[in-house]
């Protein structure tokens, strides 16, 4: 697809209504192009809307399971703060009537996105319960998409875009550990995407695998019916973490991986310790998965890394006409999202300039080069904690918009330090004598 001409309008199908999504349409819609969102349930928010229905498989690798697409369980709350939440231009403010905490739960993200979505007419767009069974370049014009979508199941559309941005989320494919001896274990698995809360466990002996947000906060509320929860972490290297754990129900146990499992029900830990289980939930993240999309073989998902993709966005050879929103990980991700999205939308209309393929290759290669030096697992491709604070700049820089504000990156700061120092309490031990730590921070600039 040329660009050489300025403000050029593209025909562009935006996969999913989440937030991704739904910033993706926004800033589409802002640049001029004609936008159509495909969803295929029947609201917006993606896995922000709470659903009390689990899968038919509780590990949810069968692919004939019966997919639910959220993974919220019910007490999930936020792990970042209102302020530094909400998008660049929309902020996440208190509504009266509704949850004013600092860290909302998961049905208060749901209503901001609903509330997004109403503010910047992104409704109109938007097919429900419409679900895309296929995307390929069209036989006829390379530069063109195939996009054939099932509306009620019953109703199948082929249509012709001009570019496709892939915004379909990653809380839906479980990732699961690989345990030896696990096919001959007797006791129950699921993964946390199947927890919605504690009560089916009661009095149970519970093995929670992973101590990342969800390992960690699952394991807490199930110590309140569980007779143990042992948490196995493939490592634990904050003394203060376990210190809380230990200082708080004295039914949590940590552990290293999981060596092996026996026909007994034993679980065996790679220390020597051993415990006889109920179940394991398996915290262990999810998988990047586009079942609808087919490039012949020039994107892949390889141990996660969706790849190759120029600064997490653009596939060179399929650049500009295919994007990605919302990989990166271990980020504020809406903000990210956003500058992703306002970089596709301008790309496409001639207002930014994607360097030529091969440097785009190169590039990928040398951030490939740098992650493998860095003792990087190809799993960890697209987690960018380490420098999410250049990458958005960077983006904001190929929009020639403003950086991301400076009250913003203190507040994620001194989130992180509250969160390292107390895990079980810092969400409501937040005072407001806190917001002094943070240094050059304009309260007046937060729009709060």
């Amino acid at each position: 697809m040329a660009h050489d001409e300025p403000n050029k309008v593209c025909r562009v199908a935006v996969i999913g209504a989440g937030a991704a999504g739904l910033v993706a349409a926004r800033e589409l819609n802002r640049e001029g192009h004609q936008i159509v969102v495909f969803e295929q349930t029947d609201h917006v928010g993606g896995t922000w809307v709470y659903d009390p229905h689990v899968e038919t498989d509780p590990l949810g690798l069968d692919p004939a399971r019966t997919v639910v697409h959220s993974s919220m369980y019910l007490s999930l709350r936020t792990n970042l703060p209102r302020e530094v939440m909400g998008f660049m231009d929309y902020p996440f403010r208190v509504v009266e009537g509704r949850d004013c905490r600092r860290f909302p739960g998961h049905k208060e993200v749901a209503l901001y996105l609903q509330d997004f979505a109403a503010e910047f007419g992104l409704l109109s767009f938007i097919r429900f319960r419409t679900e895309v069974e296929y995307v390929g370049r069209d036989p006829n014009n390379e530069n063109q998409w195939i996009v054939r979508s099932n509306a009620e199941k019953r109703d199948v559309m082929e249509e012709v875009y001009d570019a496709v941005v892939v915004c379909n989320g990653h809380h839906t494919q479980p990732r699961v550990a690989e345990i030896p001896g696990i096919d001959k274990w007797p006791g129950k698995q699921i993964h946390s995407h199947n927890y919605r809360v504690p009560a089916p466990f009661q009095d149970q002996v519970v093995v929670v695998i992973g101590n990342a947000a969800s390992g960690e906060d699952i394991s807490r509320e199930l110590a309140s019916a569980a007779k143990e929860v042992h948490l196995s972490a493939r490592s634990i290297t904050s003394e203060v973490i376990m210190r809380e754990y230990l200082a708080g129900p004295g039914n949590i146990s940590l552990h290293p991986m999981i060596e092996s499992v026996c026909e007994d029900g034993t679980v065996r830990f790679q220390n020597g310790y051993s415990i006889v289980a109920d179940t394991i939930i398996h915290c262990t993240g999810y998988s990047n998965h586009f079942p609808f999309l087919e490039t012949e073989g020039i994107v892949s998902v390889n141990d996660n890394c969706v790849g190759p993709l120029y600064e997490h966005v653009f596939p060179p050879v399929l650049a500009p006409s295919l994007s990605f929103v919302g990989l990166p990980w271990k980020v504020s991700p809406l903000p990210l999202c956003e500058l992703q999205s306002r970089w596709i939308a301008k790309t496409l209309s001639g207002k930014a300039h994607l360097p030529s393929k091969n440097d785009m290759i190169e590039a990928v290669r040398n951030f490939y080069v740098q992650n493998e030096a860095a003792g990087r697992p190809k799993r960890y491709t697209h987690n960018i904690g380490h420098c999410e604070c250049e990458y958005v700049d960077w983006l904001a820089d190929q929009c020639g918009c403003a950086h991301v504000e400076d009250w913003r990156r203190n507040i994620y700061a001194l989130t992180s330090k509250n969160r390292a120092s107390h895990p079980q309490t810092y969400r409501d031990e937040w005072e407001d004598h806190n917001w002094l730590e943070i240094a050059l921070l304009d309260l007046s600039n937060c729009g709060y």
